[in-house]
């Protein structure tokens, strides 16, 4: 039993799953082509279909008893030489971020109480809509208002 469980690597369970659907589809798939029924294509694409997902318990058995020694683990494609830089520019990506969060938060509470922080300019903040309506001449602005409130 032991010799067996050697054979058959970590993964058994996947190993007698592909070899029943092996098994499975062998056998209806041989029962359509010898058989003299009327669905007997039926058969044969049902036993081809169950051989060819038996594929996936094989692929599954072979890939989970890949042995890998540790040391090629720990730096299999090179990562170790770039984690340092990735490092590096997350933590100066959350410390800007967190800047700038400290920042808006510190201008929220001084419109709150009423004090405005002193790099903002003093000159007021002009819409597009304000830019356009200065630059009519009173006739169109006039016109304009006139023409804004008036149902279609």
């Amino acid at each position: 039993m032991a010799l067996l469980q050697a054979a058959l690597g970590r993964c058994a369970c996947a190993f007698w799953l592909a070899v029943a659907f092996d098994a499975v589809g062998l056998t209806v798939l041989l029962i359509g082509v010898f058989a003299n029924i009327f669905f007997y294509d039926f058969l044969i694409y049902a036993g081809s279909i169950v051989i060819f997902l038996s594929l996936i318990w094989w692929i599954f058995w072979y890939t989970g008893n890949i042995e890998v020694p540790q040391h090629q683990l720990e730096d299999d494609v090179g990562l170790k030489d770039r984690m340092g830089f990735f490092h590096r520019w997350s933590s100066r990506i959350s410390t800007s971020l967190r800047r700038v969060s400290r920042r808006s938060a510190s201008m929220s509470r001084s419109r709150s109480s009423g004090h405005r922080p002193s790099n903002l300019t003093e000159e007021p903040v002009k819409t597009l809509s304000e830019s356009v309506n200065a630059a009519l001449n009173p006739e169109q602005r006039e016109s304009t208002a006139d023409t804004a409130n008036t149902p279609l």
